[in-house]
């Protein structure tokens, strides 16, 4: 568990009575306790109340709510309050400011408002960190320590702090100038360099430029993608800075910081392995598919190899930074948290527990409303939430998801895909692992999403769409897999070039080749509106015998794999579209086209099938999410409806008390009321 001190899902969420008169508090820890609260998130923005100038510290506000929290049973996570620098520290220390994509030094404003490699800010940030540690060690309320929030919200900076560092950071990788000449691939365009000074920032004024789709283009990737690793390194940096000068102090506390989900500019594969326990803020719009949601959960979980991990954020009711931001409708909020928990989150917390009255998060959804008391839609749904978590105990904690697919995700690969110069726009990399994830998840069958470096030898199926970078070590460790007798995925766009975006040469897709037993000759990318077809050489595959496909198209020939399918047009008609290599004990997969996905919610099921995979219940109905929870030999069925009518659901005989409602269900089918679920722990 989290913490002994709380045996149980924790409760929450962020709390900012630094922004409130004192004559609020003891009426919100009141209403807190009314709504089964027991975790309070403080001092997430308190940096500027906190210290007024380089040796002024006050904290008796934090002293008087840390006591009437601990008074009250009510626990504490807390925030280090380094996410926003404050006004003195930008007048005086004007290195703590980025400077922007185009060169302009930014002013004091906004939040995330620093340079990662300022020596101001890391120096004030962790000493922060420590009197904190310092005086808090002993807290009886401290449960755990949040650092800082949602890293890298601001964007890149590219001052000379930056710029400088980058150096050093490239000199460490790379040793010589020579060598990075050779990984960038510079006498390309004449760009050799001959000194570490030669050497400039990637951005609008130099390699960069804003491009198409939301995507940021460059002349370089090598050069492009080396700056995304530096800086996800050196913003990781800062928080080891303040993880190291709390743990100095308490070093049996749990330390973290809330990340954001598939946030593309920190690699969480190596924050992850620097936090005590994964926690993330879940913001999907009203109209995010549930199945992506879920992804997400996976992802974050994935991140520690199915450790739990906490849901830091969400909101209560409705967000203010969408478009469009509607209501939760009721029972919506109670539905998605549970979503959290099934799908290995061990709290549920929110932003926040009182609604601001000012600035650009007023209209953000809380606990306690406006109107400042109990009597509203939101906060009897957060109290019956509340009481339910209290009614669980500890009987989910540390439990586990225990799945036999896996689908690989990488950030360089994401980095790498999205700043290549071709072959289309249209290949996003978060949305191609989306669509093989969304066909397991509406057959029911559970699949982690984890790192390239995770074991595999768990899992009867790995999938890795668009393994366009293959990084040392991993055609090998792919092929180890498959030898020992495990079935692998991959596609379109894979196996091309290596860690510094360098082409491996001798045909796509590199050192894939042997494993997958094709090779790609050329690469058709297709018009949004252009089609083609694959024609299944065997319909039971998928049960049918053709479907359309797009964007890219590989034109692939077999080198001892056997072709299940191939185009159905253009010069290209007849060629393989999907192929399976036998190695060893196992198969390699390749589809080399942008299939429709109606096909991988027809072949991935019975490719399962044939594994020996299964679906948690059979025959899912539409909206129906299911997922399993083991601690200590015992199972627990989350079953979940998603849509606002009642379903009748096929147990597939299983049978279990559900823990909500201490119902026992049992038989083949059962009705589940809309946006409602069941958490069964099941007999054997």
């Amino acid at each position: 568990m989290i913490n002994s001190k709380l045996p149980k899902i924790w409760y929450g969420g962020d709390y900012n009575p630094d922004q409130w008169d004192k004559s609020f508090w003891d009426e919100d820890i009141r209403m807190f306790k009314l709504a089964g609260i027991d975790v309070a998130t403080l001092n997430v923005f308190a940096w500027a109340k906190n210290q007024r100038d380089e040796d002024t510290y006050q904290f008796d506000w934090l002293d008087e709510m840390m006591d009437k929290l601990h008074a009250a049973g009510i626990g504490v996570c807390l925030a280090t309050s380094t996410a926003a620098v404050p006004a003195w520290m930008a007048r005086k220390y004007p290195d703590v400011l980025q400077v922007d994509f185009h060169g302009n030094k930014r002013k004091f404003g906004g939040r995330h408002n620093f340079c990662p490699n300022s020596p101001t800010y890391r120096t004030y940030a962790p000493r922060m960190a420590e009197k904190l540690a310092e005086r808090y060690k002993d807290h009886p309320a401290l449960l755990i320590w949040h650092i800082n929030n949602e890293y890298g919200g601001a964007g890149n900076c590219y001052c000379d702090n930056c710029e400088a560092a980058f150096r050093e950071w490239l000199k460490k990788r790379y040793g010589t100038i020579d060598e990075v000449n050779r990984a960038w691939n510079t006498a390309f365009w004449g760009h050799t360099f001959y000194d570490w000074e030669d050497i400039v920032l990637p951005s609008g004024r130099s390699e960069e430029w804003y491009g198409a789709n939301g995507r940021t283009e460059t002349n370089f990737q090598g050069i492009s993608l080396d700056y995304c690793r530096f800086q996800s390194d050196s913003i990781l940096e800062c928080y080891l800075l303040e993880y190291e000068a709390v743990k100095k102090h308490t070093p049996d506390i749990p330390v973290t910081t809330n990340l954001m989900g598939a946030f593309k500019k920190l690699d969480y594969h190596k924050w992850a392995k620097h936090m005590d326990i994964v926690s993330w803020d879940n913001y999907p719009r009203f109209d995010t598919p549930y199945s992506y949601t879920a992804m997400m959960h996976d992802l974050m979980r994935g991140l520690k190899e199915g450790q739990p991990f906490m849901l830091m954020e969400q909101t209560p009711s409705q967000q203010n930074w969408q478009p469009y931001n509607s209501l939760k409708r009721p029972g919506v909020m109670r539905l998605w948290s549970y979503q959290a928990v099934a799908r290995g989150a061990d709290t549920v917390m929110f932003f926040q527990l009182r609604r601001s009255i000012g600035a650009c998060e007023k209209y953000h959804g809380a606990v306690i409303e406006h109107v400042g008391h109990e009597h509203t839609r939101v906060f009897r749904e957060c109290a019956q939430l509340g009481a339910e978590l209290g009614k669980l105990g500890d009987s989910l904690l540390d439990s586990r998801i225990q799945s036999k697919v896996a689908i690989l995700f990488d950030w360089e690969n994401w980095w790498a895909i999205e700043m290549s110069s071709g072959p289309t726009i249209d290949l996003k990399y978060v949305n191609e692992v989306y669509r093989f994830y969304d066909a397991l998840y509406r057959a029911g069958i559970p699949a982690d999403v984890i790192s390239v470096e995770a074991d595999l030898s768990a899992y009867d199926l790995v999938i890795a769409p668009v393994l366009y970078m293959v990084k040392p070590g991993i055609a090998d460790k792919l092929e180890r897999y498959v030898e020992a007798g495990g079935a692998f995925i991959t596609t379109y766009f894979s196996g091309i070039v290596d860690q510094n975006d360098l082409v491996k040469i001798g045909g796509y897709p590199g050192e894939l080749r042997k494993l997958l037993g094709i090779w790609a000759e050329e690469i058709d990318a297709l018009l949004p509106s252009q089609r083609n077809k694959i024609i299944l050489q065997d319909s039971a595959i998928t049960g049918k015998n053709e479907y359309s496909c797009g964007m890219l198209c590989d034109l692939i020939h077999s080198e001892g794999a056997e072709v299940k399918a191939v185009y159905g047009e253009d010069f290209y008609r007849g060629m393989p579209a999907l192929t399976v290599n036998r190695f060893g004990s196992g198969e390699a997969w390749y589809l080399a086209t942008h299939a429709e996905e109606a096909f991988l919610q027809d072949w991935l099921p019975k490719l399962c099938a044939s594994r020996g995979i299964h679906p948690l219940l059979p025959s899912l109905p539409a909206g129906i999410e299911a997922t399993l929870r083991t601690k200590d030999g015992t199972d627990y069925l989350f079953v979940l409806n998603h849509n606002e009518h009642p379903v009748e659901v096929n147990l597939g005989g299983l049978s279990g008390t559900n823990l909500l409602t201490g119902q026992t269900l049992a038989g083949a089918r059962a009705e589940l009321v809309g946006r409602d679920l069941w958490i069964l722990k099941l007999n054997h």
